[in-house]
Formats: C-alpha cells, sequence, structure tokens
C-alpha cells in the first residue's frame, strides 16, 4: 500500500511541516523504520526520532525545531494504531461452515458466520452475526456467542456461558472453566459444583492462555471494554469493572470485586472476598490483602502508596552502609559503657 503524508494527515486529522508529498509504503518502529517508512515518537523518545530513517515522523502537538518532515497530532499512539489498521492486509478466509466442523443440535446461528475445520459447536448454542470460530475452538451447549466475536485456535466457551459482541478470545483461552472451591474433612477434599457462568461484555478481549472460571453460583463477570493479557486468572464469583487492563501472569482470587478503569501490572496477585476501588493502578507485582479504595497508584507486598514504596526501595539500596555505620556505633557505644 502507498499513501502520500497528506493523505495519511487527512486520515488521522494532523497538520504536516515538510514535505506533504512524501510516498508512506509502511509504517514501523523507530528503530526500524526505512525510507518509505512513517514511524512515531512521543517522550522520552523524540531526540532518538531526530536521526531515524523514517521518511517521516508522527508527533504530539507541541514539539518544535523538529529536523525531519513531521505529522503532528493530538494522541501520536492512537492515531498510529488507526494506521496500523489500514495498512494491515487483511486475513483472506471464506465465510462458511466447514464440513469438518461439527455444529450440533438446535444451535442458532446468524448472518455470515465462519466456522473453521475442526471446530465445534454443541448442542444449543446461540452463534451470532460475523462471528468467526477458528479450527480447535469448542462453544459449549447453550453458550451465547455475540456478533462480531472472534474465538482462536484451541479456545473454550464452556456451557451456558455467555460472549458479548466484538469480544476477541485468544488461543488456548477457557471461558468458564469450573472454579476453585473444596470443602475438606479428616484430609479429604471435596469438589464443590461449580453450577454458575461466565459473562464477559460487549468490547471484551482474553489473552492467550487465560482462566477465567465460572461462578460457583450466579456469575463471573468480565466488564465491557476490558482488556486482560496472556497467561492471566479470574477466580469465580469475581465482578471485573469496565475498561481495566489487566496485564500477564496477573492472579485475581474468587469473589473479588474490581470497579472501572483498574490497572494491574505483571504478576499482580490479590486475596479473595475484596472490593478495588475505580480509577487506580497497581504496579507490577503488588501483594493486595485487603480492600482499596479508588483512585490510587500503589505498589510493593503488601501493597502500599507507590510513593512510599519508592522511598522504600531507596532506602533498601542504603541497607549495607547503614549496617556498616550502625556497627561502627556499636563498637563506639561499647567503648563508652566500658
Amino acid at each position: 500500500m502507498k499513501k502520500t503524508l497528506q493523505e495519511i494527515a487527512d486520515i488521522v486529522g494532523g497538520r504536516i511541516a515538510g514535505d506533504a508529498a512524501i510516498e508512506i509504503e509502511g509504517l514501523d518502529n523507530i528503530a526500524g523504520a526505512g525510507a518509505a517508512d512513517l514511524t512515531f515518537a512521543v517522550d522520552p523518545h523524540i531526540e532518538e526520532a531526530k536521526t531515524c530513517k523514517a521518511a517521516a515522523v508522527m508527533l504530539p502537538e507541541g514539539v518544535e525545531d523538529f529536523p525531519k518532515t513531521a505529522l503532528y497530532v493530538d494522541d501520536p499512539r492512537a492515531a498510529f494504531a488507526k494506521l496500523l489498521n489500514i495498512f494491515t492486509p487483511k486475513l483472506e478466509r471464506p465465510v462458511e461452515i466447514s464440513d469438518k466442523a461439527h455444529v450440533g443440535k438446535d444451535v442458532k446461528l446468524g448472518q455470515n458466520v465462519t466456522i473453521m475445520p475442526f471446530a465445534m459447536v454443541d448442542d444449543h448454542a446461540v452463534i451470532g452475526d460475523n462471528v468467526v470460530l477458528y479450527p480447535h475452538t469448542y462453544i459449549g451447549q447453550y453458550a451465547e456467542i455475540g456478533d462480531d466475536t472472534v474465538v482462536y485456535s484451541n479456545a473454550t466457551v464452556r456451557e451456558h456461558c455467555r460472549v458479548g459482541k466484538r469480544c476477541v478470545i485468544h488461543s488456548s483461552a477457557v471461558i468458564g472453566s469450573d472454579g476453585f472451591g473444596f470443602t475438606t474433612k479428616d484430609g479429604v477434599h471435596t469438589k464443590v459444583p461449580q453450577v454458575g457462568i461466565v459473562v464477559l461484555e460487549d468490547d471484551v478481549e482474553i489473552g492467550a492462555h487465560d482462566g477465567i472460571d465460572r461462578a460457583a453460583m450466579g456469575a463471573t463477570v468480565i466488564g465491557q471494554g476490558t482488556k486482560i493479557d496472556n497467561l492471566v486468572h479470574i477466580g469465580h464469583n469475581c465482578k471485573i469493572g469496565a475498561n481495566c487492563l489487566i496485564v500477564a501472569q496477573t492472579g485475581i482470587s474468587g469473589s473479588t470485586t474490581v470497579g472501572h478503569n483498574v490497572t494491574f501490572g505483571g504478576q499482580v496477585g490479590t486475596v479473595g472476598h475484596i472490593n478495588i476501588g475505580a480509577n487506580s493502578v497497581y504496579a507490577a507485582r503488588s501483594g493486595i490483602i485487603g480492600d482499596m479504595p479508588e483512585g490510587v497508584f500503589c505498589a510493593g507486598f503488601p501493597v502500599q502508596s507507590h510513593t512510599e514504596w519508592l522511598r522504600m526501595q531507596a532506602a533498601m539500596k542504603r541497607l549495607p552502609e547503614m549496617m556498616k555505620k550502625m556497627k561502627q556505633l556499636e563498637k563506639k557505644l561499647a567503648k563508652y559503657e566500658g
């Protein structure tokens, strides 16, 4: 694909400083961009972009004295993401139900559904319009898949679970695995039946190898617009709010309620049966062991204010020096006491 920089500016609503007639053939990062590519830069990478090989650089408004042809926009990341959709070739696949797929009895299929070879849609499931099911997916009995949703290879949506519109479920994710519920008597663990479901609201994305447990009773809910990275576990009966970001290897224990717009960094862990307030950020490896208020930025284990955690980390680097001084003071004090 080729587009002039002016055509690209019209798409993203930007302004050009330099040669608007430059032809752009591709998009790449600062290090990889070549002479026919467009890249983007935001702080702290703007200095690096000044010497890159790209034909032009997309920048935020307010950057001055840039030596290369520049395309100025309000939000370079969002604008570049929009261009990636345009420049990336669309996958070609027939809109059909393969004769090598299995579709059970009393299944309701919407329009323009694609079911690839070796996918299985079990009895009484409901598949919405424009849904794509890749090979070796399993859609359980009475499960519902909303319009324009894509389920990638080897992913599973278990019985009775509901998936909203425009969702993406990546390979090997399991929606509706049994919650971890057991009673123990005399050292013997007995399974508690997990008879609830999972509900993914509209525009949710589930990463590869995620496990979203079905509720013991009721529903585990992932709120609208929430995006979950790979290798994440959500325990049974959790309620995750809208527009959350949950990064890889995070584990959220059962019956935890999370407000909207919460970000969990990688490897965050929580205890169960707690409430985590909205509009909050938890840095990687935070350990959340109790209820949390709204609007906080926290880190560490046990979790604390990010500012306090930084102070503690800075102090820990001085511990060897402090220990040395303490021993010297102890020796001096011992002389005075003698």
